[in-house]
């Protein structure tokens, strides 16, 4: 990826959207090994800042890339000690630390394929996710380790656990094993094709599908990371992101794609997003570049006058996962002093589109145009490009370096993903005559009321305009009449109070900014929403809780 390095440390400032289109190629190497990318080639200058791991209370760690290089290279030949061979599945269960990053990277030194899992998956969620890739080893942490070792006695694939943070009967102790393993470790010789790593969905629908990408897609992602960084990489940029590194998000829209560039990453776990603590860690390291998902960015708006209570030196926001939506966009241009760009991608293909603010327009409410590289349209149901402002699903032209190889197991799922060579997101949207997409709706979150079929994202949105709102939910609820009607959940901000006549007030919000054929009908006020553990609303789960609650009736 030597082009777009040069590309935009030269003109990073004097080029436009079509100049860079047309300039861009891939040139992917006929060799490449993730691991060996993101940390051998930095770890020859001994003091370069990799990984700044703030604990909290109990203090910080930096981590260079030359300790990263020694630790990795004495976990992977512990881990072949251990029987990992190449192509073997290794687990990896721990919030956000230096020791995530040492597992990945010895795994794919050792050709071996990374499992992620989030720290936050109950019992069943780990069996399904270990028994259906088959993991050998799980790197875990002292607080999963007796739900581990019960699964390590029912799965007969796993024959390992190992503990970065203490010591137990039948576990092996990562610090033990690093420290006693041969520093000596001679990399597997990889291509972009072969398997690195098995990231799972979020299982919204049916049971979660393991996505197998290979080495290759971390170059894929280069692109994509650097453009909603106003063309990253740049001299001093430190980045961050409470998402957890469990998931794509935080892998490879951060930790990966900064490593790669030799830049330092802040590491913290938080198992519950605090907008006050993630300002305070955002000022304590000079964060410079922050991957935030909408739901954070929502409760980071609710923090009154954050740049007079912070010294914030943030230059770049990103943000992806979910719409954004006019409000929030607005709120960190008067608030931060900084625009927003959102981007837009999925497990099986991440970061095909994407705003950047320094090169074309910023668009409030639009997922950005196609990142250079990528293929993006907005098809029908048979593959056919669909014109500009027409519905449609998006999809992603293959071969693309970002796209999964497939479903892990699953030659079925792969199939039934694909239309022809079109990738299907699922997602609903419509592009306009700049090539700007604009989401619609999942296209099982549609609400069809009357005839019509109405999105929810443009509802949510309205209805957070309102000072009193702080989230909402918009899903079809089941009517005899209507086939279905719109039905809100909403959450308001804290000292604000539930009534009809606030109710009524949201109603007649979306009725006078979207029509009366999408205002809710009903509105119901909560406490709290469904969400994957990747930090997106389940609309599914509260369109079953009121089809269940019709059937009732």
């Amino acid at each position: 990826m030597d082009f777009w390095k040069s590309l935009t440390s030269q003109i990073p400032r004097g080029l436009d959207y079509a100049a860079l289109n047309q300039r861009f190629a891939w040139d992917l190497p006929s060799s490449y090994n993730m691991g060996v990318d993101v940390c051998d080639r930095h770890a020859g200058d001994k003091g370069r800042l990799a990984i700044i791991y703030d604990r909290g209370d109990a203090g910080t760690e930096k981590w260079s890339f030359s300790e990263l290089k020694r630790a990795s290279d004495r976990f992977a030949n512990a881990l072949r000690g251990l029987g990992v061979e190449r192509g073997d599945r290794v687990a990896v269960l721990l919030s956000q630390s230096p020791q995530v990053a040492v597992s990945h990277i010895a795994t794919y030194k050792l050709g071996a394929v990374a499992v992620p899992l989030f720290a936050l998956f109950g019992e069943d969620a780990l069996r399904y996710r270990l028994a259906d890739s088959a993991a050998k080893v799980l790197v875990t942490d002292v607080e999963h380790f007796d739900v581990a070792s019960g699964l390590c006695e029912e799965l007969t694939d796993l024959r390992h656990i190992v503990l970065a943070d203490g010591e137990r009967p039948g576990a092996h102790a990562l610090d033990e094993l690093v420290r006693q393993a041969s520093s000596r470790f001679e990399p597997v010789a990889t291509q972009p094709e072969d398997p690195a790593i098995i990231i799972y969905t979020s299982g919204t629908t049916g049971s979660p599908k393991g996505a197998l990408h290979g080495h290759g897609i971390l170059l894929g992602h280069l692109p994509g990371v650097s453009l909603p960084h106003d063309l990253a990489p740049r001299k001093g940029d430190l980045f961050w992101t409470p998402a957890d590194w469990a998931w794509i998000g935080g892998l490879f829209d951060v930790l990966f794609p900064a490593l790669h560039w030799g830049l330092p990453v802040v590491a913290h776990r938080m198992t519950r997003f605090d907008p006050e603590r993630a300002f305070g860690i955002m000022e304590r390291w000079g964060v410079r570049n922050a991957f935030l998902p909408p739901t954070a960015l929502k409760m980071l708006r609710a923090i009154s006058r954050p740049r007079e209570r912070w010294e914030l030196e943030l230059e770049t926001l990103a943000c992806g996962g979910e719409p954004l939506g006019e409000e929030t966009f607005n709120w960190a241009k008067e608030g931060l002093g900084i625009h927003i760009n959102e981007f837009y991608g999925q497990t099986e293909c991440n970061l095909v589109l994407s705003n950047c603010s320094v090169i074309m327009p910023a668009k409030p409410g639009s997922m950005g145009r196609p990142v250079p590289g990528h293929r993006v349209a907005v098809v029908d149901g048979d593959g056919r490009e669909l014109p500009a402002g027409e519905v449609g699903e998006v999809a992603v032209l293959r071969p693309d370096p970002v796209m999964m190889l497939g479903y892990w197991n699953n030659e079925e799922a792969t199939e039934k993903k694909f239309v022809g060579d079109w990738l299907m997101t699922g997602d609903l949207a419509s592009v306009n005559e700049e090539g700007f997409f604009h989401f619609v709706g999942r296209d099982d979150d549609i609400i069809s009321s009357a005839g019509y079929r109405i999105g929810p994202a443009e509802i949510e949105e309205t209805l957070v305009k309102h000072r009193d709102v702080q989230m909402a939910a918009a899903v079809g609820k089941p009517d005899e009449t209507r086939g279905e009607i719109v039905k809100a959940f909403v959450i308001l901000h804290e000292g604000r109070s539930e009534s009809e006549d606030l109710a009524t007030e949201l109603q007649n919000l979306v009725k006078s900014r979207l029509g009366t054929h999408e205002y809710p009908r009903e509105v119901e006020f909560v406490r709290e929403l469904p969400m994957t553990p990747s930090g997106k609303i389940q609309r599914k789960v509260l369109r079953q809780q009121e089809a269940s609650k019709a059937a009732k009736r």
